[in-house]
């Protein structure tokens, strides 16, 4: 699962103690309310897929207590520390959409952009439903670029107008990379298919917040270089937006996070 080509977001990157995790600080609250609303608790067993860092996987571990599991499963888990790792939790390298599950029985699978990032689709949502015991959870969410293209939802100056063009500079690079910038509004006619039962969807869809403005800045640095070979950018643009986005005088909106969930039979 790519982790490294913008929004989504090598959300790892502050579990290593490199700064603040701006995702995990926009997105957490509404995975946990859905966690919440399923009834998670002591002695729960937990597939947390794609993990990509450990705040997810450290609340977890809390709600389902000494007699739970929670298996943390990922590509790259260099984001597992001892202080994350220790029991209830295991973290394992693997690949949804090419390895067996790591169990099963499991009462919740979680998936938080990873399904968009996979090569097999169909694949990794049959192991994770197979990994479900009957009536378990099972917890999709994916970012929808285009759902919400802009970067300002109210264009009142030059400033607002070049942080739309980066960020549809941006949602092209990433489709030109694979990633399908309407894949989060797909996850529940997936689900369905897939055969889960109870099939609902939601989106959350932060406006502006320290948060947003730090997601925005660590996605457009980090793919700074790409964008410019590319001739969606030039280092002069991409370097006035930062400092208009350090500034703090914009209302940056990040793209909405789609979550889908459902029962199986």
């Amino acid at each position: 699962m790519m982790r490294t080509d913008g929004y989504v977001l090598d959300h790892r990157r502050a579990e290593t103690g490199q700064g603040p995790d701006a995702f995990a600080t926009l997105f957490d609250p509404t995975t946990f309310r859905h966690m919440e609303a399923f009834g998670l608790g002591s002695g729960w067993r937990c597939w947390e897929v794609g993990a990509g860092g450990a705040s997810v996987v450290s609340w977890l571990a809390k709600r389902v207590g000494p007699t739970g599991k929670v298996i943390a499963t990922d590509t790259d888990i260099s984001w597992a520390v001892p202080s994350v790792t220790r029991p209830p939790v295991e973290a394992l390298v693997h690949r949804v959409d090419v390895d067996q599950p790591p169990g099963d029985g499991f009462d919740l699978v979680h998936a938080r952009l990873a399904l968009a990032h996979v090569a097999d689709h169909e694949q990794a949502l049959s192991s994770m439903i197979k990994a479900l015991r009957p009536g378990g959870r099972l917890l999709i969410e994916d970012i929808d670029l285009a759902l919400q293209p802009l970067a300002c939802l109210e264009e009142s100056g030059p400033e607002h107008q070049s942080a739309n063009r980066l960020r549809k500079a941006v949602r092209e690079l990433l489709t030109e990379r694979g990633l399908d910038p309407e894949h989060g509004r797909r996850l529940p006619r997936l689900l369905r298919a897939a055969g889960l039962r109870g099939v609902e969807a939601d989106a959350y869809f932060p406006v502006a917040s320290p948060a947003c403005a730090a997601l925005e800045a660590t996605t457009v640095g980090r793919l700074r270089e790409a964008l410019v070979t590319a001739n969606l950018a030039t280092v002069e643009e991409i370097d006035r937006h930062l400092a208009d986005v350090s500034a703090g005088t914009m209302d940056i909106a990040a793209p909405p996070l789609i979550s889908a969930w459902g029962r199986k039979a």
